[in-house]
């Protein structure tokens, strides 16, 4: 079963439509939310999917707006396995923020750390470097997964000196150096995304089944064939499920 670990489900028009097309197609999705009173909300509507899970999140753009929700984030924090989408978002209309959202992401962590550890997916869009700071001084919060990373060749060394894993989607093949970064990537950290419905190629919305395009780019990418590939990063799936406490979905 391949797992989409990044996908906005409860932002798409129809996503019980969206959910429900997963469960038939085979497809584990990772529902990731912007804010901890969206999670409550799709939790609700979507518990009875058993290849979906919710991840409890607050979204850097929403900082700002959304602090207040934090400790309702640190209230559920314990009785969930995943934490996203969560991080740092350095750009120029959010730089100004960046000094709450790093007490924000800081917080997220220590909360983690305090409770053994999370599987988390994590933005870091031109704030990698802070992102990967705050990793660092809390090495206990789980396992962070970078979605979507578009760092440069030293802050992806430092990523995997802090033993990060990373989310790809058919989007970042559409350009070399997007290719280039995933190629760089170690093989054994990379699990599989969409970005859905903010994820599109060719101008085409992603759903959750997209992730199965990827294979074959990977395959490409590491000279071997699409079932080595796919048997490579349902290995590395599995690794996700059990550090979370799952059982194979």
């Amino acid at each position: 079963m391949m797992a989409d670990m990044h996908c906005h489900l409860d932002l798409y028009p129809d996503y019980v439509r969206v959910a429900q097309d997963a469960r038939t197609q085979g497809i584990w999705v990772l529902a990731v939310t912007t804010t901890p009173k969206a999670w409550h909300g799709t939790r609700e509507r979507l518990n009875s999917f058993p290849n979906i899970q919710v991840a409890v999140g607050l979204h850097p753009e929403l900082v700002q707006s959304r602090a207040h929700e934090l400790p309702l984030l640190e209230s559920v924090v314990g009785g969930t396995a995943f934490i996203g989408e969560v991080g740092l978002d350095g750009s120029p209309e959010l730089r100004k923020h960046i000094g709450l959202q790093q007490k924000i992401f800081r917080q997220i962590l220590c909360s983690c750390e305090r409770a053994g550890g999370k599987v988390l997916t994590i933005h870091s869009r031109r704030a990698v470097t802070e992102v990967l700071a705050c990793i660092e001084e809390r090495r206990d919060c789980g396992l962070p997964i970078l979605h979507w990373f578009t760092g440069s060749k030293s802050e992806l060394e430092f990523a995997k000196r802090l033993d990060c894993w990373f989310s790809v989607g058919p989007q970042m093949f559409l350009t070399p150096v997007g290719i280039q970064r995933v190629s760089s990537m170690p093989r054994d950290r990379i699990l599989l995304e969409t970005d859905g419905p903010f994820g599109k190629v060719n101008d085409q919305v992603l759903t959750p089944a997209a992730v199965q395009q990827v294979i074959g780019m990977l395959g490409e990418i590491w000279r071997i064939s699409p079932e080595d590939a796919q048997l490579q990063i349902e290995n590395n799936q599995q690794a996700i499920w059990r550090f979370a406490g799952i059982k194979n979905p």
